[in-house]
């Protein structure tokens, strides 16, 4: 049976990377009002519009709890010394490289954020004696697997883009980690993240910017594709639980039937889904019903990259954790166009 050391107390010195990211945002915020210190890591990189980075920070900076470091994962020397000069209680390593699309386009960024970035935070927890380092992996992992629901204790050796199979990758670096230096690491694969302060390259904050602007919006797979869409203070607040559980063995891992979600390492895997998948064509008339706006759809074949479905199995998590990701699409989109028609469309490029 896998044991866990649970620590439940709301003090400690937190490393946030992608701080001025999406989920790193709101994970940033709820962390400073549970009263713990958080250092917020980002490279404020143009992927998308810096604006919307820039303020998602400004919300953070009046803590007096919160620090920002600009730098780059890839920065050895810059991470070297962030580790050196600062003892962290726990490191939740949410900056990456995102979207399988710009995967294929520009191949090298992936590299040098998800995998060398990557290194140079395994390394830091490493020697600065992390007690639990926690790290966001991808449903992108299942790639080609069809089995449903998705379960951690499928293999996943088969991923349909290089953003996937960054992510895989990160996977089995923390397990060498856990195994060679007894790092207690923990994997969170997310699932179709959305609500207020979303990235504007995903599908909600297109379709909405485009619905408004009376565009046409662009339905991939004709609208047939299913995703768990998992709301964000789901998401968040499954992280804060997990954050504070650290992995111990599992005694009862074997090596002639290895189960990928757990191992003989202090290690863990955990799918952070709405174990709900909804066709894209419903979450569409969701949003226009919403909007109650009509949308004018261009439908089109699948993108290469893509999966046609995501469906997180979350028994682990449900247990482990006492909680599991359950908010309705209504409601979720709902207070998203909420945050949007005062904030959204300022940041659209």
């Amino acid at each position: 049976m896998k044991t866990f050391k649970k620590d439940h107390s709301r003090s400690g010195r937190i490393l946030v990377t992608g701080a001025a990211g999406f989920i790193g945002f709101h994970l940033c915020r709820r962390l400073l009002d549970d009263g713990y210190d958080v250092i917020g890591l980002d490279n404020l990189n143009s992927y998308y519009d810096v604006r919307l980075k820039e303020a998602r920070l400004d919300r953070l900076k009046p803590f007096d709890n919160f620090r920002f470091v600009h730098l780059d994962l890839s920065d050895r020397d810059g991470m070297e010394s962030l580790f050196a000069d600062h003892r962290f209680d726990r490191v939740v390593h949410l900056a990456a490289q995102a979207g399988v699309r710009y995967s294929l386009e520009n191949p090298h960024a992936y590299v040098e954020s998800n995998l060398v970035g990557f290194v140079n935070i395994l390394e830091g927890c490493r020697h600065g004696k992390v007690p639990h380092l926690v790290f966001a992996s991808s449903s992108s992992v299942y790639g080609a697997n069809t089995m449903m629901p998705f379960s951690v204790h499928h293999n996943v050796d088969h991923p349909v883009s290089l953003y996937a199979a960054t992510k895989k990758a990160n996977e089995l670096m923390a397990h060498a980690y856990a195994a060679l230096y007894e790092i207690p690491c923990t994997g969170l694969r997310f699932f179709t993240v959305y609500g207020p302060w979303g990235r504007p390259d995903m599908a909600l904050f297109l379709f909405t910017d485009a619905i408004l602007r009376g565009v046409p919006i662009d339905v991939y797979n004709r609208g047939k594709m299913k995703r768990d869409f998992t709301y964000i203070d789901d998401i968040i607040e499954s992280v804060v639980r997990v954050m504070n559980l650290i992995p111990a063995s599992d005694v009862n891992w074997s090596g002639d039937r290895p189960d990928p979600g757990t191992s003989f390492a202090p290690y863990k895997i955990y799918n952070i889904g709405n174990n709900n998948p909804v066709e894209l064509m419903r979450f569409i008339e969701t949003l226009e019903d919403t909007l109650g706006i009509k949308a004018e759809k261009n439908l089109l074949p699948m993108q290469p990259g893509d999966v046609p479905a995501t469906f997180a199995d979350v028994d682990d998590l449900s247990q482990d954790v006492g909680f599991k990701p359950s908010m309705p699409i209504e409601e979720g989109i709902k207070r998203f166009i909420m945050w949007y028609t005062q904030w959204g469309n300022i940041f659209h490029n």
